[in-house]
């Protein structure tokens, strides 16, 4: 089930959409203020962002900036072409204005939907490394490792986020949220996820003189720039 977090201080505009997008099976999280987007991202899988720009607290231009990789619709009253062009240049996907259609909403959705799984369906890259898209298979230059599905798991986060330091509870909720990853053993922790990066980083060592995969104390890991 896909995930769409709606960010939207109206009360009364925030239901509806959620009862709108929860009759098209999709799982709603609810954020009303922008100082909430941190937490929401770092906790769920988000798949797409439903942005109102104006919010309480701070601005959605400012929201818009903390959302990465994740496609990005803006919902707004705003209609002038600058204010389209601006957020479109600035990392939005996609932009409508209030009062909008539901059944547009929910076409432009399908959209973003089409292109990241045409996105998805390519091998991720990131310098020397390029993670297979169709298998367990990790590349370094011509050199070919076979990953487990729990190493695979973490380093397609890595990769998917290669500037961005992924935190250990969000890698352990990934990997216990997968049903194909040994659903009969106990939930995964942070002990058995450093043992998989260790795991991680003997294969890669075994191929390769670089360090690809950098601890960042107390908080996670992340990629080397």
């Amino acid at each position: 089930m896909k995930k769409i977090l709606v960010v939207e201080d109206d009360v009364d505009i925030h239901n509806f959409i959620k009862k709108v997008l929860e009759k098209e099976n999709y799982e709603v999280i609810s954020a009303y203020l922008g100082r909430d987007i941190d937490l929401l991202l770092e906790n769920n899988n988000i798949d797409l962002v439903l942005l109102d720009l104006m919010l309480p607290d701070i601005s959605g231009e400012e929201v818009l900036k903390k959302i990465k990789d994740i496609p990005v619709i803006v919902i707004s009253a705003k209609i002038a072409s600058e204010d389209k062009v601006n957020l479109l240049s600035n990392g939005a996907n996609d932009y409508i204005t209030k009062p909008f259609d539901v059944n547009e909403l929910l076409a432009r959705i399908k959209v973003q939907f089409r292109l990241n799984q045409k996105e998805e369906n390519k091998d991720l890259k990131y310098k020397d490394l390029s993670l297979d898209k169709t298998a367990p298979i990790l590349h370094i230059k011509t050199q070919k490792i076979n990953l487990t599905k729990t190493e695979y798991l973490i380093l397609k986060q890595l990769l998917l986020n290669p500037r961005k330091v992924i935190s250990k509870t969000k890698l352990i909720q990934i990997i216990n949220s997968n049903d194909k990853v040994a659903p009969e053993i106990m939930p995964y922790d942070e002990s058995s996820l450093k043992v998989h990066i260790s795991n991680i980083r003997k294969k890669i060592k075994n191929v390769s003189d670089n360090e690809y995969i950098e601890s960042v104390w107390g908080i996670g890991f992340k990629l080397y720039d």
